[in-house]
């Protein structure tokens, strides 16, 4: 049944598409979107409206203009600087005192950058000088000073890019399993599994074969993208290969029993990939693969911690760029969950073939 599997496989052009380009082709999207998110070169484009210059207000542009971050431009009135705020000229506009009394200074921003990373910076910019000019004022002399470093649980160097290609493998072995099987779906719709019945083989034999292919397609997927995020995108991986090898085996044979769940019920191909484009597109932001967990909104967090792609994703990441332990017991934690998933959704989806198998031959 595994030879039968791989030839129609090898014979399937879309197969090939679907398994290996596809998935390359949406890696190198994210990754060309996400992967400059981590660039330290921070830079905002903003206006400075000063039409009636005091010495609060000659203080104030004084600071501005020696931010390094800050690309300062002036604007002539507070009409001209709104234009250019709504024409998105630049990313903010900054109206300062009109006289020495006046105690507020206005940001003027887009409304659809409103809760944007620019937006928010600038904000903190302003709220930094304001603070300090008002010590200034009453003479105050600064006591406490932040310090800012990072730190991280590898011992290595890293990088948003590594958190992202890990995240992204995960993404693309899953898609692959829960995409993988719409050909079961085609053959019952076309009355090949019905004869298929009629011969002594094990229909869950059958699926674990197909299961097995998709298996082989998620170690050239695994491997090429580990290969085009660290030689094109410049990631570094640290691969603990025991932790990974579980982890890989145990999620992409998951997902596979999570593909064929979707087939056991599904009459229509059409009806197949809407099952599975709406729990790819779920997990995809819900599962940590852009941006860790803890920063999505509380009432998310508990939906992502049930999903098996969180779990998939941070095993992957913990084999990959952590060098985790195969010891670990979070990390056997997270895969219980994982397999827990691949094993009840196999044994529901195996029952529905089964009972359909009863049906279709009385």
């Amino acid at each position: 049944m595994f030879l039968a599997q791989l030839k129609i496989t090898m014979r399937e052009k879309q197969a090939w598409f679907w398994g290996i380009f596809f998935p390359v082709i949406l890696m190198t999207i994210f990754m060309v979107i996400f992967s400059g998110s981590s660039d330290s070169n921070f830079s905002a484009k903003i206006t400075i409206v000063d039409e009636n210059p005091n010495p609060t207000s000659e203080m104030l542009l004084q600071q501005l203009s020696h931010i390094p971050v800050l690309e300062v431009e002036t604007s002539g009135n507070r009409e001209e600087a709104e234009e250019m705020v709504k024409n998105k000229d630049v990313h903010g506009a900054i109206i300062l005192p009109e006289t020495a009394e006046s105690t507020s200074i206005l940001l003027l921003v887009n409304t659809e950058n409103e809760q944007g990373v620019t937006t928010q910076a600038l904000s903190g910019i302003l709220a930094n000088i304001i603070q300090q000019s008002n010590l200034i004022v009453v003479g105050a002399t600064p006591t406490y000073q932040l310090q800012f470093e990072t730190i991280s649980s590898s011992t290595n160097e890293l990088s948003y890019t590594d958190f992202l290609l890990t995240g992204m493998i995960a993404l693309a072995i899953a898609q692959g399993g829960m995409f993988g099987m719409v050909d079961l779906v085609e053959m019952r719709r076309k009355g090949l599994l019905k004869r298929l019945r009629m011969t002594p083989a094990n229909m869950n034999m059958y699926a674990f074969s197909d299961m097995t292919m998709r298996f082989l397609f998620s170690i050239v997927q695994i491997v090429l993208l580990s290969l085009i995020g660290t030689l094109i995108f410049g990631a570094k991986l640290y691969i603990n290969f025991p932790t990974l090898l579980v982890v890989f085996i145990l999620g992409a044979l998951s997902f596979n029993a999570l593909g064929y769940f979707f087939s056991s019920f599904s009459k229509t191909t059409e009806a197949y990939m809407g099952v599975a484009n709406i729990s790819s597109f779920l997990m995809m932001f819900l599962s940590g693969v852009f941006f860790p967990i803890e920063t999505m909104p509380q009432w998310i967090q508990p939906i992502s911690n049930i999903l098996p792609l969180t779990y998939f994703v941070e095993g992957l990441r913990e084999s990959m760029i952590y060098q985790t332990s195969i010891f670990t017991p979070t990390l056997w934690a997270g895969i219980g969950i994982m397999v827990l998933w691949g094993v009840i959704t196999f044994v529901i989806g195996s029952w529905f073939y089964k009972t359909r198998s009863i049906v279709e031959t009385r």
